[in-house]
C-alpha cells in the first residue's frame, strides 16, 4: 500500500508494475489526498508561464491505473496508522490492511510568521491548485510580490513575468539562492532576472502583508503589490509517521533499504530523510522508488539506496543555471575552498555569465554555471562520471573541447553513462538501447525512457542524440512483401 499519490508515489507504482506487470507478486493500493491523478510538479513554473496546460503535466494517461492493476483512490488521505494491526485509517472513513506500507506524502509549503497571510490574495507555490489561484489573480497590469528568492521563488517570478505581470522578488538574504550559489553567482542571477523585467529586493525582512497596499518590511519599507506568492521553503510531511511512533527528525528517518524504524513501513521522496539525499530535488525520489520496487517485488533483494549526487537546474525560460555538488566547497558560505578544494571563478555580470568550479585534485566536486550552457554540460558530466578533469583549468572553466574531455556538443562522443535527462535519470546508453529496440524518434524515445518528460531542459540533447542515431545507426528497413500476381496460388 502507498500513502501519497504525488510524483514519487506514482513513480513507485510504475516501477512496481514494470517488475510485476500482472500483479502476481504485489497487490498495489495507492491512496492520494489530492483529488486529481499524479502530475509533474517540476513543470509548475512552465504552467505558470503559459508554456503548458495543467492537463499536459499528467504523469499517466487516463485509465493507466486500472489497466495496470493499481487500485488508485484519489481524494482519500491516510489519517492514522495502526502498526500493531497493520491497518491505516482513511479520510473517507474506511480502513485498509497492509503487509508493507510506503509513505510518499511529500512536503508542504512553509508559511513564515507574518501578519496578514490568511488573505485570499496570498498564495503558496506548491501544486496545481496554487497555480490556478495565482493565474486567477494575474490580471493584466497586476503587481505581484514573490516572497523568497530560492529556486522555486525565482521560477515563480519568471513564470509570472512571462504572463506580463509586474513582479518583485523580496528575499531576506544578501543574494539570491544563497543555499546553492555564492555571492557572485547570486549577483549575476539577479541581473539576469532584472533584464527580464523582474525587480529584486535583497536584505528585505518582511513583517506583514497589508492587503490594500502590499508587503511591509521591518524598516517600514513597502513593496506595493496586489497579490503575494509565498515561496519560503518546504517542510516534510512527517506527521503521520510521528503520530504512530516512527522515528522522525526533519523527515521520516530511513536506512539504505528505505525502511523506517518499523521494518513494515517505508518512506520515499520529500517526506523521507536519508543521509545521502539532497533536499528539494526529484531525482532522489526516482532512485528511491526504483530501489524500493526492487526490494518489495523481490526482483533484487540486494538493492540499496546509497544517496544521490546533487545536480540542480533552474527551470525558467531564458535563465540557464546549473549547480553540482556541495555548495560549501565553492564558497557559498563565504569561505573559499572548504575541505581543501581548489576553486576557479569567472564573472561577467554585464553579459549574464558566471562560472565557479571546485576540484579536489583532478575531480570536480562542486560548481555553479549561469549563462554558459556548454560549460555547464561539461561540469555536470565530469561531476557525474568522476572522470579526471584536464590540467587546462581555463579550458575546463569555459567548457572548451579538450583532449580526453567528456564531449557534450557531439552526441557521438558523449559517454554511454552520461545522464541526459536528470529528471528521470536517463543515460545516453538507455536512449541508444531504446532506439535499437525500435523507438526511433523523439516521442517514441520519450515514451520508452521518459526522457524530456520532466522539466524539458534535455530536449535539445535528446533531439541531437536522435539525429546522430538516425545518421549512424539507421532503423532497419522492413522488406516489403511482394504482392502476388493475379491468379497466383
Amino acid at each position: 500500500m502507498v500513502a501519497g499519490h504525488g510524483m514519487v508515489g506514482a513513480r513507485f507504482a510504475e516501477e512496481v508494475r514494470r517488475r510485476d506487470p500482472d500483479g502476481r507478486r504485489v497487490r498495489l493500493t495507492v491512496l492520494g489526498a489530492e483529488p486529481r491523478p499524479a502530475y509533474n510538479r517540476v513543470l509548475l513554473s512552465t504552467v505558470l508561464g503559459g508554456g503548458l496546460t495543467a492537463q499536459a503535466t499528467a504523469l499517466h494517461p487516463p485509465g493507466w491505473a486500472a489497466r495496470h492493476r493499481v487500485d488508485l483512490r484519489t481524494g482519500v488521505a491516510v489519517t492514522a496508522i495502526d502498526r500493531a494491526a497493520r491497518v491505516v485509517r482513511c479520510s473517507d472513513g474506511t480502513t485498509e490492511r497492509y503487509d508493507e506500507l510506503v509513505l510518499a506524502t511529500g512536503s508542504r509549503a512553509w508559511l513564515p510568521p507574518l501578519e496578514g497571510l490568511a488573505d485570499e490574495r496570498v498564495v503558496t507555490f506548491r501544486d496545481l491548485d496554487d497555480c490556478e489561484r495565482i493565474l486567477a489573480l494575474a490580471r493584466p497590469g497586476a503587481r505581484f510580490a514573490v516572497l523568497g528568492g530560492g529556486l522555486l521563488g525565482c521560477e515563480a517570478a519568471r513564470g509570472l513575468a512571462g504572463r506580463g505581470v509586474r513582479v518583485t522578488v523580496v528575499h531576506p538574504a544578501s543574494h539570491l539562492m544563497e543555499r546553492q550559489l555564492d555571492a557572485g553567482a547570486g549577483e549575476v542571477l539577479a541581473a539576469t532576472l532584472a533584464r527580464l523585467g523582474i525587480d529584486v529586493r535583497l536584505g528585505f525582512s518582511a513583517v506583514a502583508w497589508e492587503p490594500d497596499f502590499g508587503l511591509r518590511g521591518a524598516d517600514g519599507e513597502l513593496v506595493a503589490a496586489d497579490a503575494l506568492v509565498v515561496s519560503a521553503g518546504v517542510r516534510a510531511e512527517a506527521g503521520l509517521a510521528a503520530d504512530t511512533g516512527i522515528a522522525v527528525d526533519r523527515g521520516v528517518l530511513v536506512d539504505d533499504r528505505l525502511a523506517t524504524s518499523d521494518d513494515r513501513v517505508h518512506a520515499i521522496g520529500d517526506c523521507a530523510q536519508h543521509p545521502g539525499t539532497p533536499a528539494g530535488l526529484v531525482q532522489p525520489g526516482w532512485e528511491q522508488a526504483a530501489v524500493l520496487a526492487d526490494l518489495l517485488t523481490g526482483t533484487d533483494p540486494a538493492a540499496r539506496y546509497g544517496g544521490t549526487r546533487a545536480v540542480t537546474r533552474l527551470k525558467a525560460r531564458d535563465v540557464d543555471l546549473a549547480t553540482v555538488g556541495d555548495p560549501a566547497v565553492f564558497g557559498v558560505d563565504g569561505v573559499d575552498g572548504a575541505d581543501g578544494a581548489e576553486v576557479l571563478r569567472f564573472a561577467d555580470p554585464h553579459g549574464g555569465r558566471y562560472a565557479t568550479l571546485a576540484l579536489h585534485g583532478d575531480r570536480v566536486v562542486g560548481g555553479a554555471m549561469i549563462g554558459l550552457p556548454e560549460a555547464a554540460a561539461s561540469m555536470i558530466q565530469y561531476y557525474d562520471t568522476g572522470q579526471p578533469a584536464p590540467s587546462d583549468r581555463l579550458g575546463l572553466l569555459f567548457g572548451r573541447a579538450l583532449p580526453g574531455a567528456p564531449e557534450t556538443a557531439d552526441p557521438g562522443r558523449l559517454p554511454a553513462a552520461a545522464v541526459v535527462c536528470r529528471c528521470n535519470s536517463v543515460t545516453k546508453g538507455a536512449l541508444v538501447a531504446a532506439w535499437r529496440d525500435g523507438h526511433t524518434d523523439v516521442p517514441a524515445l520519450a515514451r520508452a525512457t521518459r526522457a524530456t518528460t520532466g522539466c524539458g531542459s534535455c530536449g535539445d540533447a535528446v533531439r541531437g542524440i536522435c539525429t546522430w542515431l538516425a545518421e549512424s545507426d539507421p532503423p532497419t528497413q522492413t522488406a516489403l512483401t511482394p504482392v502476388p500476381e493475379e491468379g497466383a496460388a
